[in-house]
């Protein structure tokens, strides 16, 4: 759960003229993990020892081909459950497709949410559970804490390595209007428990694999080095980055290794409770408004914006890069060189995976630049960028990356 800090403790030691050890945190952990291949068919298992009678099981249609949707509803009913399904999920969820889940689950009786599925999957089903439990609209609960009431216990089934949001309290939906994602945050949003099944990972197409692989990437490298890092936030990243590099080209060429998806789904889970503990920075800050106005995958326009974040950074958070670079063997010398190797590793994933590494090769205007600099410069993520950023420090980010 979300590290806090300690303020009267905090100025305590300020007064006593001792440092502190280390960076000081309040850890509270909620999510139940559990982990290793098959594991998909443990959730009647776990949502009857939750309490479960009448789950909403919240996932998005593309996901009926490989099946996983089903095989859930069959451990369900195994035990005797009655799920109601909601698979009207689409990718970014908005706050509309939020309020429709929760006018079935509100007419259906639900007790119990269970989410399979990607991120847009885990974030529409704790949107769902904050408007029925506690009423009122998505920007109502924009920030952390704002739920008054209890919310339904609820179970998180990841399909893809990539957001974390298993390992999160707060939910991304995007505002219906304007589009701008709403990160709202609260420990009873927490999924009780966590299934990272590895064997649904692999009925990925190689595209899906490749830009929620790279999310995952981007969530350990910006959490590591965020202003609200500590040494639990940057034990999760380190070893999501560890686990994410080694892994990545492995999964993409050779899609049935279950040992390189068991790791890339450790790695994003690592990295879903590093960003819960420190938050993220200006990439993801960047990204958002190149969704919102062009509808671009968030993996892809994370793709794209990472390496130029990353060396923006280094001038201040350099020798935190070394501490990654050399965790995988990337530099052995100057801690300088370090933001330049993480980029360059980067760099070579994306191109290796397909994917585009400019602007200009997306269909991107030059002329919105400012627009998204503006836009960006709103988002929640950017505040804790270690290197502060402002329209123009993140106009310049962008053009770089045209």
């Amino acid at each position: 759960m979300m590290a806090t800090a300690l303020p009267n403790l905090d100025s305590r030691l300020r007064s006593s003229n001792l440092p502190p050890p280390s960076p000081l945190f309040d850890y509270h952990p909620l999510t139940r993990v559990v982990f290793g291949p098959g594991t998909l068919m443990r959730l009647g298992e776990l949502a009857r020892e939750l309490g479960a009678e009448r789950p909403l099981l919240v996932t998005d249609p593309g996901l009926e081909a490989a099946g996983h949707p089903q095989r859930a509803l069959a451990s369900l009913q195994e035990v005797d459950l009655e799920p109601i399904v909601f698979d009207g999920v689409e990718e970014n969820p908005t706050s509309r497709v939020v309020e429709f889940g929760v006018d079935i689950a509100r007419r259906q009786h639900i007790d119990f949410i269970i989410a399979v599925g990607g991120g847009s999957s885990m974030d529409a089903a704790k949107g769902i559970n904050f408007l029925l439990t506690n009423g009122g609209k998505m920007s109502d609960y924009m920030g952390f804490g704002k739920a008054k009431k209890p919310m339904l216990p609820s179970i998180g089934v990841p399909t893809t390595a990539g957001t974390g949001s298993e390992a999160q309290s707060f939910a991304l939906i995007a505002d219906e209007k304007s589009h701008l994602k709403m990160a709202c945050g609260d420990r009873k949003a927490a999924f009780r428990a966590a299934i990272l099944d590895p064997e649904v990972t692999v009925s990925q197409p190689r595209s899906v694999t490749a830009v929620t692989g790279i999310d995952a990437l981007s969530h350990a490298l910006e959490s590591y080095v965020s202003s609200r890092r500590n040494p639990l936030s940057q034990a999760f990243a380190r070893e999501a980055w560890r686990a994410l590099e080694q892994n990545f080209d492995r999964v993409l060429r050779d899609p049935s290794d279950l040992e390189a998806r068991g790791a890339m789904q450790m790695g994003a889970n690592f990295a879903g409770a590093a960003i819960e503990n420190s938050m993220l920075g200006a990439c993801h800050a960047c990204a958002n408004p190149l969704t919102a106005h062009y509808g671009l995958t968030h993996g892809i326009a994370i793709g794209i914006m990472l390496p130029h974040v990353i060396r923006f950074n280094t001038a201040d958070v350099g020798s935190l890069y070394g501490d990654l670079a050399h965790e995988v063997g990337l530099i052995n010398g100057d801690p300088r060189a370090a933001g330049e190797a993480l980029a360059l590793r980067i760099g070579g994933f994306v191109k290796a995976s397909g994917l585009p590494s400019r602007l200009s090769e997306c269909g991107i205007s030059r002329g919105i630049l400012p627009v998204l600099a503006e836009e960006a410069a709103q988002q929640w993520t950017g505040r804790y960028n270690p290197r502060p950023v402002g329209e123009t420090e993140l106009l310049r980010l962008y053009e770089s990356a045209y």
